[in-house]
């Protein structure tokens, strides 16, 4: 080998070297993600285009998240990766998105709704992978070792709406989802009725997917009687379609105002109402955050909605409160107009508090390679969370799961109690509510 060809290929191989050493040496470029430590991929699932309840936001919301933090460089240097699955509410469809996230090798699943615990925890927990901030709708999620639930489920909700409605309903008419899972809703709101002295509530279940509503909104408005009383539905999705049954329903003898809903019971003027008067024949309706929420009340013709009036139960703040502003704009920079992703969807909002979660563990790691063990063994041995003021601190420690019979993993049993006014969620009383003590009790 000549001496020019010697030194040119010492000139070369001196440059690629200090190149690769820019791109290396710190880990990542400032705005890039690679250099190296290995990427993290995740998966995050959700039911859509289904008849009963859909949450296309989830997975919108997961990806906007993702291109979002990859801007930032990564999680610690790690570019996030997802995965999204349609699970399309279905045992069948829940299972194939477990195995596809074992098989593509996700270190968690973040963020996801699923009514079909016992079709996908079985896969994720035969391969060690944790389930991060499920949307809190089945029992698994609150009985898996392998799952760190961010909210208190439904279990939480419906108890304290129990608590929220004693104050105001003297009878309660409760319709829900003729299904296993509906099953347990009774006894939860009768755990928050009796806190307060109250009388149990009439339960009516109903079919989760059906085209309308009349037989059993005539039921539950017969049994709440016109002296005060409540009707609340907890149907996901099709709660919509029941208030609109609701609202159809033929004048009573009596109250028979203009029967649209927008009234505010007895205590008008104060913060429980809206003062305008009570309900169609003098019932007034109410919900849970995921079967009402901001979208369905905007949907439905705002201050002019069914919903005008109502009262809601919810996990976190009211989607205009200023804790909320870091996920509205990286919504704003990252979602390009995907209207799937709405700030005020509990789905949306309950996956950016997953992927927070994510983002701290991951970060505590310091590891040029993330496992799923690494993350369960990280949050298991009691990594504390800050969500910003969304959540109280989260760990998962022992000592931190509130132990409840049905539902041990709650960790997070505070809830905040909502009512429609003006066609918006307010809050009705300012700052969370405590259930623990109100989901211990119930059988």
């Amino acid at each position: 080998m000549t001496g020019r060809r010697l030194t040119s290929l010492l000139a070369y191989v001196t440059t690629a070297t200090a190149g690769a050493s820019l791109l290396t040496g710190c880990g990542v470029l400032p705005g890039t993600t690679g250099g190296s430590r290995e990427p993290v991929t995740v998966m995050t699932w959700a039911p859509d285009q289904t008849r009963a309840t859909n949450m296309p936001g989830m997975p919108a919301m997961a990806q906007t998240y993702a291109r979002w933090i990859n801007s930032q460089g990564g999680i610690d240097g790690h570019e996030l990766r997802i995965l999204t699955c349609n699970e399309h509410n279905t045992s069948a469809g829940a299972a194939a998105c477990a195995r596809r996230a074992v098989r593509e090798k996700a270190v968690a699943v973040v963020g996801s709704y699923s009514q079909n615990g016992r079709a996908f925890m079985a896969p994720l927990e035969a391969a060690g992978i944790p389930y991060i901030g499920g949307y809190g709708i089945s029992e698994d999620e609150f009985t898996s070792p392998l799952s760190y639930p961010v909210n208190g489920g439904q279990a939480s909700l419906i108890a304290g709406h129990g608590m929220q409605l004693a104050a105001s309903c003297r009878k309660v008419s409760l319709v829900r989802p003729d299904t296993l899972a509906g099953d347990k809703l009774p006894e939860l709101l009768n755990s928050g009725l009796r806190k307060a002295s109250h009388r149990s509530a009439i339960d009516i279940p109903a079919v989760e997917d059906a085209a309308e509503y009349t037989e059993s909104a005539t039921k539950a408005r017969e049994k709440a009687g016109d002296e005060d009383g409540c009707v609340t539905a907890v149907l996901g999705e099709r709660t919509q379609t029941f208030f609109d049954s609701f609202r159809r329903l033929p004048q009573q003898d009596g109250d028979g105002d203009s029967g649209n809903g927008d009234g505010s019971g007895d205590d008008s003027g104060d913060d429980s109402g809206d003062g305008s008067g009570k309900k169609k024949d003098g019932v007034r309706i109410s919900s849970v955050l995921g079967s009402v929420g901001q979208p369905v009340i905007d949907r439905t013709g705002g201050a002019h909605s069914p919903f005008e009036g109502a009262f809601v139960t919810g996990w976190y703040p009211e989607a205009s409160d200023k804790s909320w502003a870091p996920m509205r704009k990286v919504i704003q920079e990252h979602a390009f107009a995907d209207n799937r992703v709405d700030p005020a969807d509990a789905g949306v909002q309950t996956t950016w508090i997953a992927y927070t979660v994510l983002k701290e563990v991951v970060e505590s790691l310091d590891a040029d390679k993330i496992t799923a063990t690494q993350i369960a063994f990280a949050l298991d041995r009691g990594a504390r969370i800050d969500t910003g003021g969304l959540t109280p601190a989260l760990r998962w420690k022992y000592e931190d799961l509130l132990g409840a019979p049905g539902f041990p993993r709650i960790v997070n049993h505070e809830v905040t109690f909502q009512v429609v006014r003006k066609g918006q969620l307010v809050a009705q009383q300012p700052g969370f509510v405590d259930v623990g003590e109100t989901v211990l009790t119930a059988p």
